[in-house]
Formats: structure tokens, sequence, C-alpha cells
């Protein structure tokens, strides 16, 4: 997305090592802005810092000692990437890893967004985005942590955007469906052992269900969208949940 200029600006992207947030460090280098790619892999953070001339930062936003304050303090743009997953039944779902994916996809974006609402009121101008998903509006079986996160943080950027839109800054969500990227890869044999099937049949049988364009959404169609509500064309963009699921919510 060449059209938007944000040079000038300081762009946080969480999770920024690798998948969605890599794309995103890339996009919002190519319209001018200073990237600080956060994520946990120091090594692969720092890779991606170089290839986009940003900064790299090494952080457990999972911590709740992670200071919040420093890393999101200059920021005029927030994406909360940042995510992992784990699949298994209620009953079965340990407590510590659903404390875990609460801390890092709700808490931690809560956080940034606190320590960064300061700066972007005193400017008049700053920009939330977060990586939802598809599970942020609808549910699926196994994945109780996750769609919890996920919806919590659809209302917590709702109120964001109720509370910064007045003040010049907007808050929204961008809803993926499955996504070509290191965390869907992971749950690929996980779930071919919930639903009793071979691991080269959960993409087709499992993944590709519910959209009716049937393939993995890149990682950059959804770094574009994120640069897109950037642009002072999507200045009136508040509040609002922008899906990519290929027409799975459409059923």
């Amino acid at each position: 997305m060449t059209d938007v200029d944000l040079t000038g600006r300081r762009v946080l992207v969480t999770g920024g090592a690798s998948g969605i947030g890599a794309a995103c460090a890339g996009k919002f280098a190519a319209a001018g802005a200073t990237v600080v790619v956060a994520d946990l892999d120091a090594a692969a953070a720092a890779k991606v810092a170089e290839s986009v001339g940003g900064v790299a930062v090494e952080v457990d936003l999972a911590d709740p000692g992670f200071d919040a304050e420093r890393l999101g303090r200059d920021a005029d743009i927030v994406v909360n990437n940042a995510g992992i997953q784990h699949v298994a039944p209620v009953e079965e779902f340990p407590e510590e890893k659903f404390r875990l994916i609460l801390a890092l996809m709700l808490e931690a974006p809560f956080r940034l967004a606190r320590a960064a609402l300061p700066h972007m009121y005193d400017q008049g101008w700053g920009r939330i985005v977060n990586i939802s998903s598809v599970h942020g509006l609808r549910a699926s079986a196994y994945k109780s942590a996750y769609v919890a996160a996920k919806h919590g943080l659809e209302g917590l950027s709702k109120t964001i955007a109720l509370e910064g839109g007045p003040r010049g800054v907007t808050s929204n969500t961008i809803c993926p469906a499955y996504v070509r990227t290191p965390l869907v890869e992971k749950q690929i044999t996980d779930q071919a052992q919930l639903h009793g099937i071979p691991e080269s049949e959960v993409v087709e049988k499992i993944m590709l269900t519910e959209p009716s364009v049937k393939r993995l959404l890149e990682p950059a169609e959804v770094a574009d969208v994120a640069v897109w509500l950037c642009s002072p064309g999507m200045s009136f963009a508040n509040g609002s949940s922008f899906v990519l699921d290929g027409g799975w919510t459409a059923r």
C-alpha cells in the first residue's frame, strides 16, 4: 500500500518477528514509518528489524513485569499482534495455559494501549490496530482460551474507540480467518489428533471448511489492511471489526 505516507510516525508491532507481525513491519516501513519490532524471539526480531531499518526489542508480553510504559509510551501506532494457540477440550485445557494466553493476547494489548494513549492524546492523533481473528466473532471447539481472548480484544478495542475518538485516536480490529503463519502450522498436529484425521487433511477438512474462498490468507494481505487503517482516508473508521474471512461469518 505505497500511497500511505506515515513518515515520522513510530509504530510498535508486537509479535513482529514472524508471520503477520513481520509482514506488518515491512508494510509500515515501506510507508515511511519507524518500526519497533517487539518479540520474545530476540534473534528473529533483530533480523526483521534490520530488514526494515527498524528497532528490535526482546520482550515477554505474558510476563506481568514487562515494562509496558517503556515499550508503548512513544508509539504513534500500536499493532497488537502477538499471540499463541493451544488446542484442547475445555475439561482438559491446562489452567496455566489459559492464563498465559489471556495475559499475552488481552492483558498485554490493554497495558500497551494504556501506555501509548497519553502520547497519542497529547498530539491529537493515534491508531490502535488490534489483530483479532474470525474467532473474535465466532467460536470454534477446542480453542477456549484463544476464543475468549479474541472476544475480549474486540470489546477492549471498542472501548478504546469510544474514549479515543473525540481525541483523534481510533481503535479497530482486523479479523482474519486462517493465515499462512507458523502459528497456524503448529496447530496441524493437534488438530489431526483431535479430529482423528491425517495431518495432510487438516487444512482442507478443518481450516477451510467455513470460508467460501478455499485458501489460506497470506500475512501481507492482513498487513495491507493494518496500514490502510492508519491512512487519512480511514480516519472515520473507529470501533470496527474488519473481517478477512473468505465468507466465514456470512453464514
